[in-house]
C-alpha cells in the first residue's frame, strides 16, 4: 500500500460516514469501479504512470494497493455495491475476462457481477453465456477498444442486452481525448435501433455532456454516471456547462454515482464533495448516490 493510500482512507471513511448519516443513506452504490486480473490492472497503472496519450497529464493512482486492501477500503467508505469493470482492447480477450469476473463476483458478494464484450464473432455466444451465469452489468470501452459500437458483430449483442434489460456502462464520450468512434453520434444510431437498451454513459459523456443529456431525455433507458465529472481534475479541462446544471436535477433518477476507483488522481471523498457543491439538494444526492442504482439493480 502506498503512502497516499494509507493517508487518504481514514479521511475518506470519516467524511463519507458523516455524509451518509446526514442523508440517511444505507450506503453508497458505486457503478464505476475497476477490479481486474492482477497483470491487467498493473498494465493499466503503468499506462497512467506514463501519462499516456489519452491523458497527456500526470495521473497519480491514489489507491494503488493490493486487492484485499482495495476491497476493504470500499467497505470502509460505506459502499454497499460496486462493479468490476473490465474491458478488452483486442479480440479473444473478453471471454477470458468474463470468466475472471464471474469467479470474482462469486467470491465478493457486494460486487455486481460484471461482464464485457468486443466486436468479434464469439460475442454472440459469450454474452448470452455471461447472462446465464448471472451477469448484472456489462462494460464497453469504445475509446480504449477503438471499435465502432455500430459494428455488425455487435448487433446481436445489443439486441440480447436490450431484451435482457441488463445495463452496459459505456465509455463513449470523447474525453479525455477523442477516438475514431467516440461521441454521441454512434450511440444515437444504436438507440434508434434498440430504443429500450439500458446504457449507463460513463463520465456523464464528458466532454459532450449536453448531447448525452439530450439522449437521456429522448430514451428512458439511458442513464449517466458521475465518474470524474464535476471534480477539480475534470473541471480544469472539461468543465460541465453551468447552463445545464438544472437538467441534472430533472434526471436525478437516472444519474448514478461513479468514482473510477482505484484509478483516480484525487481522494475518493472528493468525488462526493464535487456532487455536493452542485447544490442540487439532498433528495438529488440521495438518488444519485444510492437510490437510482439501487432501483436499477434491485438492491432493496
Amino acid at each position: 500500500m502506498t503512502e497516499s493510500t494509507a493517508a487518504e482512507i481514514p479521511a475518506d471513511e470519516a467524511y463519507l460516514a458523516q455524509f451518509r448519516q446526514r442523508l440517511g443513506l444505507p450506503g453508497l452504490v458505486d457503478v464505476h469501479t475497476h477490479f481486474m486480473p492482477h497483470r491487467v490492472l498493473r498494465k493499466v497503472w503503468a499506462y497512467f504512470d506514463s501519462a499516456g496519450p489519452l491523458t497527456g497529464r500526470p495521473w497519480p493512482i491514489t489507491y494503488r494497493a493490493e486487492e484485499p486492501i482495495r476491497l476493504a477500503a470500499l467497505r470502509r467508505f460505506g459502499v454497499r455495491a460496486f462493479t468490476a469493470l473490465v474491458y478488452p482492447h483486442r479480440p479473444d480477450m473478453a471471454a477470458w475476462l468474463n470468466d475472471w469476473t464471474a469467479k470474482f463476483a462469486a467470491e465478493v458478494p457486494d460486487c455486481l457481477h460484471t461482464a464485457t464484450f468486443f466486436p468479434e464473432p464469439a460475442a454472440a455466444d459469450y454474452v448470452p453465456a455471461a447472462l446465464d451465469q448471472g451477469a448484472r452489468v456489462f462494460k464497453a470501452h469504445v475509446q480504449v477498444g477503438a471499435y465502432d459500437p455500430r459494428d455488425p458483430l455487435l448487433t446481436s449483442v445489443w439486441g440480447t442486452l436490450s431484451d435482457a434489460a441488463v445495463p452496459t456502462v459505456i465509455h463513449c464520450g470523447s474525453g479525455p481525448a477523442p477516438g475514431a468512434f467516440t461521441g454521441p453520434g454512434p450511440i444515437a444510431e444504436i438507440l434508434r435501433q434498440f430504443p429500450r437498451l439500458r446504457l449507463i454513459v460513463a463520465h456523464m459523456g464528458m466532454p459532450e455532456y449536453r448531447e448525452f443529456l439530450d439522449l437521456a431525455d429522448r430514451y428512458p433507458g439511458v442513464h449517466l454516471d458521475t465518474t470524474m465529472a464535476f471534480t477539480d481534475f475534470a473541471e480544469d479541462t472539461a468543465p460541465f456547462p453551468p447552463a445545464d446544471r438544472q437538467r441534472l436535477a430533472a434526471l436525478g433518477d437516472r444519474i448514478m454515482f461513479g468514482s473510477d476507483f482505484p484509478n483516480i488522481p484525487y481522494p475518493y471523498r472528493h468525488a462526493v464533495q464535487a456532487l455536493e457543491r452542485l447544490d442540487l439538494g439532498d433528495e438529488w444526492l440521495r438518488a444519485v448516490c444510492y437510490g437510482a442504482a439501487a432501483r436499477l439493480f434491485a438492491l432493496d
